[in-house]
């Protein structure tokens, strides 16, 4: 449970860091803040990320969570749909390049089968 505290802060620090970085990399000693920040969240003596959890992130997770739930049933019947809708869109393609490729190479296929008709055949010599 504490890896995985420290998983999801660290995470939306990262998501977060990569926006605010462009704004106050400038600031002296950031670098060194948000190393000692690292290290904060990561010590077991001082548990900041269970900390920062338990007080910002849980509670939000938890006032959120109808919604999150109705948006991961969307996005999953979503997901589907656009499945199923690029599998026939794939299929259609398949479908015709066969088609076309089947008229154009018609002739040819016609001639390669024309080249071993029987009257072709009776006119090599028997050996």
């Amino acid at each position: 449970v504490r890896w995985m505290m420290y998983w999801i802060v660290f995470a939306l620090f990262m998501a977060t860091e990569t926006f605010t970085d462009l704004l106050i990399s400038w600031f002296p000693f950031y670098y060194e803040v948000k190393m000692a920040f690292v290290i904060w969240l990561l010590s077991p003596y001082t548990q900041g990320a269970s900390l920062l959890y338990r007080r910002f992130v849980h509670p939000t997770l938890a006032r959120r969570e109808k919604d999150i739930d109705a948006f991961l049933v969307r996005a999953r019947e979503r997901g589907y749909e656009t499945a199923l809708r690029f599998g026939k869109r794939g299929l259609n393609l398949a479908a015709t390049a066969a088609v076309h490729a089947a008229t154009k190479s018609q002739g040819a296929l016609a001639g390669r089968l024309r080249s071993f008709s029987m009257q072709d055949l009776r006119s090599l010599p028997e050996r």
